[in-house]
């Protein structure tokens, strides 16, 4: 895009086309953490944005109100402004300001889901303008979709430590070495599959401390005190913890000086903590969910567990920080395939030709 006077743009103005990401959650979640990742990304090419809640290395966010009144107008140049939207309080809010509003207003909406919608989000969905897919499998869920752009991961801020070690001890947590889930703690994201399978291979891994890295809801506070009551009776007080939800902030800090990253989820759409492990250069043991096998390049980064069995994650656990020679492979080639594959630079520039098509064709039917 060219960034040289034109009509479109004033002197002295932005000449940067317009962009609003919409961020509608109160919690930091797996989509926040994908959002946040392309979001930093994005606010280098366009006039970024965000409209709600923070996002660590975006621009301070806005209100709805305030977007609403910068978006009254076309941009110069443009016939209708973008949002980008990722969740049903999003489109809600979206749909609302171009239909009810009659903003000037194209949506974009980000599915992951490898599973039939309920009927309130089809009915926001097929309400949406364009959709971008994250996976195949996704795409055959939802209409209207515009291109299948896997998400991607901040290879510059998840990187691998210069000392595992050191980074580990930098932690603060015990033992010289660590294993960790992250995420909503739930059944649904195998929370208690993790906590078997660190009962099972701790005693066989006597350096380690394991790590619940996450929060459990209301719902869910029964499921968590059952969680702590079997690690207690394992009489693994000391070396399962659960810190809970950690700043997004510190996050790439305690990921790379992880030995395995283990994510064993009866459901997920996609899953972007193994990606984030593979960028610091930590292999990962995870179930046959989500994206994971693709993740794992045929076993190059990880193992797959079928199922999220327990005792064959166990077993793979303890085979890959049992074995030097096999960790350094995993991590050299988890690191790898993170820059090769899974960039979020790339997720960038695939959204962002998306956003170009729909204001070019907008172009081509006034033309």
């Amino acid at each position: 895009m060219s960034t040289g006077p034109d009509a479109r743009h004033p002197a002295g103005a932005d000449r940067r086309d317009p962009l609003f990401v919409l961020n509608m959650h109160r919690n930091f979640t797996g989509v926040s953490a994908t959002a946040a990742a392309v979001t930093s990304k994005q606010q280098e090419q366009y006039a970024l944005k965000l409209v709600g809640g923070p996002l660590p290395g975006c621009p301070e966010p806005i209100g709805f109100r305030e977007a609403v009144r910068l978006t009254r107008t076309p941009p110069p140049g443009r016939p209708f402004h973008i949002w980008h939207v990722r969740r049903n309080p999003e489109m809600r809010a979206g749909i609302f300001a171009r239909d009810v509003l009659r903003l000037p207003v194209k949506l974009v909406f980000t599915s992951s889901a490898q599973r039939r919608h309920s009927l309130l989000p089809r009915w926001l969905i097929a309400r949406m303008d364009a959709i971008v897919a994250t996976t195949p499998a996704a795409a055959d869920f939802v209409p209207n979709v515009h291109a299948v752009v896997p998400h991607g991961v901040d290879i510059e801020r998840f990187h691998p430590a210069e000392d595992r070690a050191k980074a580990w001890a930098a932690s603060g947590y015990p033992g010289t070495a660590g294993i960790a889930t992250i995420g909503r703690i739930r059944p649904e994201k195998g929370t208690d599959r993790f906590v078997e399978t660190m009962i099972r291979a701790l005693p066989h891994l006597p350096r380690h401390t394991a790590l619940v890295i996450g929060k459990a809801t209301k719902e869910h506070a029964g499921f968590l005190e059952r969680l702590k009551q079997n690690v207690t009776e394992a009489g693994l007080d000391d070396r399962i913890l659960f810190p809970g939800e950690l700043p997004a902030e510190t996050m790439p800090g305690l990921i790379r000086g992880l030995g395995l990253l283990v994510a064993l989820p009866r459901y997920e759409g996609y899953g972007v903590t193994p990606l984030e492990a593979m960028a610091s250069g930590v292999p990962f043991v995870a179930s046959d969910e989500g994206w994971f096998e693709t993740f794992s390049g045929e076993g190059a980064c990880g193992d797959i567990i079928t199922d999220g069995n327990p005792e064959a994650a166990a077993r793979a656990t303890v085979a890959i920080l049992s074995d030097a020679r096999r960790h350094a492979d995993l991590a050299a080639a988890a690191r790898l395939r993170a820059i090769e594959h899974f960039s979020v630079s790339a997720e960038a520039e695939a959204i962002n030709r998306i956003y170009e098509t729909l204001w070019s064709e907008a172009a081509q039917a006034r033309a």
